[in-house]
């Protein structure tokens, strides 16, 4: 006698392969400093960690990197099976560095060969271009560099990422500070070219407040979304594509200097100091279903302070523009500086 059809079906199912369509487990990024709050949280959560980025090397204006990744991030690395992929950064994010760079054809050249002997040395996964503060008519410029950069790093058996400044739109917007984003920071990025000549890029979405700025979110839902929707509209794939998500949190106060006087000032700081500064002033946080992050704002001897803060409920929030996109994975900016429940959110990495 037949088996019921719905057995039948069931039976079948379990016995295909995984389709194609299945998501493969999100790329986990981390950066790191060679600070100690970020070694030991790295020491305890390296099983939920893909790739590990430190940023410990710059390169100056004739294409030399200096630097050092502190031996314990090494060690780490390697006893849990973490994948390595350091950062190269313009120091200080020097405008003038990054601009010779980039139009100097030695000087390019010279970067390009730079990179492919630190990716040789280090044995590895990968070199990260964190190249940032660039005017917009060196846009080619600096797609150039990449592809020159990515065929000399490929050739030393390494791949080669960027991250990237977001942007939500092309506008450049009304005011001063909206020119200087757009021309300096945002707009430099040819982001469809360097997906093509990179092997992927890490799209920054976070710093939508700075402390340079009033305040407001670290990297607000729907300002990440937008920044997220105008990047794939411009035909970057989603497999190129590692989803930016700050752990650290944004604090402003009002600060004091006998020579410059009061001044507000905002700072990036860690999830444990800020609610601490926050509970000891009597204050509370409450959630902002809009900008999906904890929000405070407390008084100090009759001085109101701020705080936009990034905790595990955000994280997991983020983290949702992942799967729903199906992008590669997501960097995160910083560890050491995140709410320690969003390890478990994460969940520990397939190797």
């Amino acid at each position: 006698m037949p088996l019921p059809l719905r057995r039948c079906a069931l039976l079948l199912l379990s016995a295909l392969p995984a389709t194609a369509s299945a998501q493969p487990p999100a790329e986990a990024i981390w950066y790191i400093r060679n600070d100690s709050a970020g070694i030991q949280s790295f020491a305890v959560n390296a099983s939920r960690i893909t790739i590990i980025a430190p940023q410990a090397h710059s390169i100056d204006s004739s294409g030399t990197i200096r630097g050092g990744i502190d031996p314990r991030i090494l060690a780490i690395a390697k006893q849990h099976g973490v994948r390595l992929m350091p950062l190269v950064m313009n120091p200080g994010f020097d405008l003038g560095i990054l601009h010779h760079i980039v139009t100097d054809r030695t000087a390019r050249t010279a970067s390009a060969r730079s990179m492919a002997a630190l990716c040789r040395e280090l044995m590895a996964d990968g070199i990260q271009l964190d190249l940032e503060n660039l005017h917009v008519s060196d846009r080619d410029a600096f797609t150039a560099f990449a592809r020159e950069a990515a065929d000399s790093v490929h050739a030393a058996g390494c791949r080669l990422s960027a991250a990237v400044v977001p942007r939500p739109d092309d506008v450049r917007g009304a005011l001063p500070y909206h020119h200087y984003m757009s021309d300096y920071w945002r707009a430099v990025y040819d982001y469809k070219a360097l997906a093509d000549a990179l092997d992927f890029l890490s799209y920054m979405t976070y710093a939508q407040h700075t402390g340079g700025t009033t305040p407001g979110p670290v990297a607000g839902y729907p300002w990440m979304e937008a920044s997220l929707r105008y990047v794939l509209a411009q035909g970057v794939p989603p497999e190129k594509l590692s989803l930016g998500i700050p752990a650290y949190s944004d604090y402003w106060f009002t600060d004091y200097d006998e020579r410059t006087g009061s001044r507000s000032r905002g700072v990036d700081i860690d999830y444990p100091t800020v609610m601490g500064i926050m509970r000891a002033a009597g204050g509370v946080p409450r959630w902002d279903p809009v900008q999906r992050a904890l929000v405070g704002m407390w008084e100090r001897h009759g001085v109101y302070e701020h705080a936009w803060i990034e905790d595990a409920r955000a994280f997991k929030e983020k983290l949702q523009l992942v799967r729903r996109h199906k992008l590669r994975g997501y960097s995160v900016w910083l560890i050491g500086s995140e709410d320690p429940a969003t390890w478990a959110i994460v969940g520990p990495v397939a190797r």
